[in-house]
């Protein structure tokens, strides 16, 4: 699984793609297909400490833009990689970009595992949740399980772009008590006051590796990708 996401990072024209590990097997077996891999500690509380762990290591530029692919990720499209990195660019304001696509289903909004986000008018995100929101009072008070046709619920694609000082920033900041309630690392940026700018996805991010239903639905949508 790492080695699509590595492959659709490469794809991406990103100037340098790098994994990011604190597990030796895994590290031995990036490096067989090639990858430059990263070793970090153990200690880190999310993805984004251990990549700031490394563009520490590696003394990047504070401007520089970083974009964390996460490993869950095998059919991310390399589009949507850029995408994120060119929005941060163009968003001088902002200090991380995300994505998000609409919410297509009641059960897609109900799902824990599904995370949801509100924003404002400029595309700055409010909140990112596990459960529906916004809720809709009276939609769901008189159609419990179907989506209020009069609003647009936003679904989160784990894909972050940060300026490299603001990811210093960030790691340099305490736990967020929201954080930690919605295992989100995501708010404790809002929790501190950043900005992550939110811009709808392109194209279908494709499906993420939450869940072993999850693995088996992508092992079968690979199956088809690969000749034979």
């Amino acid at each position: 699984m790492v080695q699509h996401v590595h492959d659709r990072a490469v794809a991406s024209g990103a100037a340098e793609v790098i994994v990011a590990t604190d597990d030796a097997e895994v590290a031995e077996r990036c490096r067989g297909f090639g990858a430059t891999v990263a070793m970090t500690g153990r200690h880190h509380r999310s993805g984004t400490d251990r990549i700031a762990e490394v563009v520490e290591a590696r003394g990047m530029a504070g401007r520089r833009v970083v974009v964390n692919v996460q490993s869950d990720e095998p059919l991310l499209p390399p589009t949507l990689i850029r995408q994120v990195a060119e929005d941060l660019a163009r968003h001088g304001q902002a200090d991380i970009a995300t994505l998000a696509a609409p919410v297509a289903t009641a059960a897609e909004l109900f799902d824990p595992n599904v995370v949801k986000l509100v924003r404002d008018r400029d595309g700055f995100a409010l909140y990112f949740s596990r459960a529906p929101i916004p809720w809709h009072r009276e939609g769901f008070r008189t159609s419990p399980g179907t989506l209020p046709s009069n609003t647009v619920y936003w679904r989160h694609i784990g894909l972050y772009a940060y300026r490299v000082e603001s990811l210093r920033r960030l790691a340099s900041e305490l736990a967020d008590p929201l954080e930690l309630a919605e295992s989100l690392e995501q708010l404790r940026a809002l929790g501190c006051g950043m900005r992550i700018h939110v811009a709808e996805a392109l194209e279908p991010a494709g499906v993420g590796v939450d869940t072993p239903e999850d693995l088996e639905r992508v092992r079968a949508l690979l199956r088809t990708e690969t000749p034979g």
